[in-house]
């Protein structure tokens, strides 16, 4: 199924959309219990928004190769995790503003995972009976703000830092997806799933030994090679093929409509 939430005359909406691209509202708890409401909507009336409202959102840096023959023997004993503000979240087609101290920011398109039931140690091989679906993430970086100690975080949280969508697809195998992006229609990214460094069972399964995940939690999953700093004006279009496209637009704080 393909979850979305979305707008109709200012009013939030969440359904599944159908085979034949019409919108089914439905009611109730998206992880738990829910029932159509009998009310449809068509693509041209609606404005899509992220998916979901996360609970939070964990990144996972530096986890793509090239190509197969560069995937370590050993793995990480710590990988490098870090969390980005769920303020940063935007939809679809919305602006990723530029914060007004920069000319550029970093676009990373990524699988992201969502987890659909509490979890805490999770065995790998039970890992996807903990995941709901999986939707697309754009971590917008600003390297600038990067600590030269290490740190992550502020140069990940700035707001409209992680735009998600189109929408949550609960049916996608992710081994392997193809992860791509174009920038002003120029391909950058296209890396299968298969050059992750940290594989998605692993990646989920060390978090729960670490932490509690619960419902409404994305997991940004690294993003593949050839992702590079962008300036306002530049159109960035993440894909996955079997979750949609999410097309973002650049601008500069002083442009935005929402500075």
């Amino acid at each position: 199924m393909k979850f979305s939430r979305f707008t109709v005359q200012s009013s939030v909406y969440n359904g599944v959309i159908t085979d034949d691209n019409i919108i089914r509202e439905i009611k109730g708890d998206m992880f738990g219990e829910w029932e159509y409401t009998g009310k449809t909507f068509s693509w041209t009336e609606v404005k899509l928004l992220s998916p979901l409202e996360p609970n939070q959102i964990i990144g996972i840096g530096a986890n793509y190769v090239s190509n197969v023959d560069e995937l370590p023997r050993d793995l990480p004993e710590i990988p490098v995790f870090f969390f980005k503000p769920t303020s940063s979240v935007i939809g679809p087609e919305e602006e990723i503003v530029i914060p007004d101290t920069l000319d550029r920011v970093k676009f990373e398109s990524e699988l992201a995972i969502v987890i659909g039931k509490e979890a805490k140690n999770v065995p790998e091989e039970e890992v996807l009976h903990y995941v709901f679906g999986y939707t697309i993430g754009n971590d917008v970086t600003a390297p600038q703000y990067f600590h030269q100690d290490g740190h992550w975080t502020i140069g990940k949280s700035f707001d409209t830092f992680t735009p998600l969508g189109p929408v949550i697809e609960t049916e996608l195998d992710p081994f392997p997806v193809e992860v791509t992006a174009k920038l002003n229609d120029v391909e950058k990214q296209n890396s299968s799933t298969e050059l992750m460094i940290i594989p998605i069972r692993k990646m989920v399964s060390y978090l729960t030994r670490v932490m509690t995940l619960k419902p409404g939690d994305v997991i940004l999953t690294g993003s593949p090679v050839g992702a590079e700093l962008v300036e306002a004006g530049d159109v960035i279009e993440c894909e996955i093929q079997e979750i949609g496209k999410l097309r973002n637009t650049f601008v500069a704080a002083r442009e935005s409509i929402n500075a």
